[in-house]
């Protein structure tokens, strides 16, 4: 380990903090979240405040708070694997929708421009008298 890991470790605790918060919590119960939650996500006086809490060395306090902090990105690493073909998915399906549905949708407001701005204008009325009608009941 460089001098540099403990820097970087300690700066990517602070970033992850807030959602490594209930994690610290469920493994030392004792400490209350207030209490951790003063220290802003400093990763040195997080590991003091439980040590001092518990009865552990601030070293091995330090060590569980690394092996929570590498567990987080490894889950957060897994999710976004699963969560790329999902969105690649997605993009390929609003592509088709834009291919095929787009054309369907000009043509008539080509054809009839004047009818398709009244309609427009008309759902435009019917859902401001129903948004302000709700506002005056309310």
């Amino acid at each position: 380990m460089d001098q540099h890991t403990p820097t970087l470790s300690a700066e990517r605790f602070r970033e992850r903090f807030e959602a490594l918060l209930p994690t610290i919590q469920q493994e030392w119960p004792q400490v209350a979240r207030e209490t951790l939650e003063a220290t802003r996500g400093s990763f040195d006086e997080v590991a003091s405040l439980i040590a001092e809490h518990t009865g552990r060395t601030v070293s091995g306090v330090r060590g569980q708070l690394l092996d929570l902090l590498h567990g987080a990105s490894d889950q957060t690493r897994q999710l976004a694997d699963r969560l790329g073909p999902l969105e690649e998915q997605l993009e390929n399906l609003l592509d088709d929708l834009n291919t095929s549905l787009r054309p369907r949708l000009e043509k008539p407001v080509r054809e009839r421009p004047l009818l398709a701005v009244s309609v427009a204008a008309a759902v435009g009325v019917v859902v401001g008298l129903l948004l302000s009608s709700g506002r005056r009941s309310a």
